[in-house]
């Protein structure tokens, strides 16, 4: 295990030539800065929706429409009035496999509470129950899911431990998850476990290996055993122009779990654990997340090594861990190919 440093302030910006004396070009301060989005981590246009929840009023806005929508598929918008609405969830959302696309656009309006009892949306292409439609269910195109423009508040998957259980707002496995413009407050899952967690959103069994995109997001007051946000099984994830703050891993005896432990207790916001995955972070903050373990901010093991990260034009700061950290790297624990690749980014 790495010796534990101190919480020191590290300033990593990439090494470049030097120029000739006067031609040096004025580059911005390290830190948290836009940063562009590829196309596969933009919003989908949902101009023309597949279905519309509401018919102008708060009231017609309810939680049984999102099921059915959800239930059904497609691009789906809300109808609501021209103020935010918080649609209280008495059931979760399920994805049914045959979907080859669920978008759900709250307009940036629209609330989901879970209201501390339950998980707000399901995706789980191996659950026969959601219509099992491959022999791979863990390697399938679809369905996609797209969450954009919505609050996701109070889930609860707590207890919930089919397929390993975890994210308390959302829980993805198979198919592809993508999360824009969205904010997932007071989210959580159990808080004890080796290997459960995502207080927010879980991922599995993505397509392809190709990466789960968060992009231009808020996550704050997320809570579980490990991951306090985000947390995740051999999936790579891109995150982009988002936030997180005040998120917790409240595990104890991490992983695999010490004896007389329950476990847990790694990534106070994120948590990738796996072989072969990549983390790649860029004009996001990080402040004042916190594990009982190890990786305040994130906590990163690649098994057989081979899996890379790269953090750039971001800040981590405050993100304390009362047991473990990489040396030299504050708030981060990481085991993976290489040293993670740390480009004009402040980390203390």
């Amino acid at each position: 295990m790495p010796s534990l440093s101190a919480c020191l302030c590290l300033l990593v910006v990439a090494a470049v030539a030097v120029p000739a004396a006067g031609s040096v070009p004025r580059r911005p301060a390290p830190g948290v800065r836009p940063v562009p989005v590829p196309a596969a981590g933009r919003a989908v246009n949902a101009t023309h929706p597949t279905h519309v929840i509401g018919r102008g009023t708060p009231a017609s806005c309810t939680s049984a429409a999102v099921v059915v929508a959800v239930r059904a598929g497609g691009i789906i918008r809300f109808k609501c009035g021209p103020r935010p609405v918080t649609i209280r969830m008495s059931a979760t959302a399920k994805v049914t496999n045959t979907s080859p696309q669920v978008v759900l656009d709250g307009g940036g309006l629209v609330t989901l509470s879970g209201q501390g009892r339950r998980r707000i949306v399901y995706m789980d292409t191996c659950d026969p129950a959601q219509v099992w439609t491959t022999s791979h269910c863990q390697d399938q195109a679809s369905p996609v899911l797209v969450i954009q423009n919505l609050t996701l508040v109070d889930g609860n998957s707590s207890g919930r431990r089919f397929d390993g259980g975890g994210g308390g707002a959302i829980f993805a496995r198979g198919g592809r998850l993508r999360i824009v413009n969205s904010l997932f407050a007071g989210n959580r899952c159990d808080g004890e476990g080796p290997d459960i967690g995502g207080g927010a959103v879980r991922a599995l069994s993505q397509y392809d290996n190709l990466p789960v995109y968060v992009v231009n997001s808020r996550f704050t007051g997320n809570v579980c055993s490990n991951g306090g946000a985000l947390s995740s099984i051999g999936v790579s994830w891109t995150v982009l122009d988002s936030r997180f703050v005040s998120n917790r891993a409240v595990g104890n005896g991490a992983n695999p779990a010490q004896p007389g432990t329950p476990g847990g207790g790694s990534g106070g916001a994120i948590y990738n654990d796996g072989d072969q995955m990549r983390l790649s972070v860029a004009g996001t903050l990080f402040a004042h997340n916190g594990a009982t373990e190890g990786g305040g901010a994130i906590f990163f093991v690649s098994d057989d090594r081979s899996g890379t990260m790269a953090i750039a034009d971001s800040t981590l700061e405050q993100n304390p861990n009362a047991g473990f950290q990489t040396s030299g790297l504050p708030g981060i624990f990481f085991l993976g190919a290489r040293s993670p690749a740390i480009t004009a980014s402040l980390v203390g």
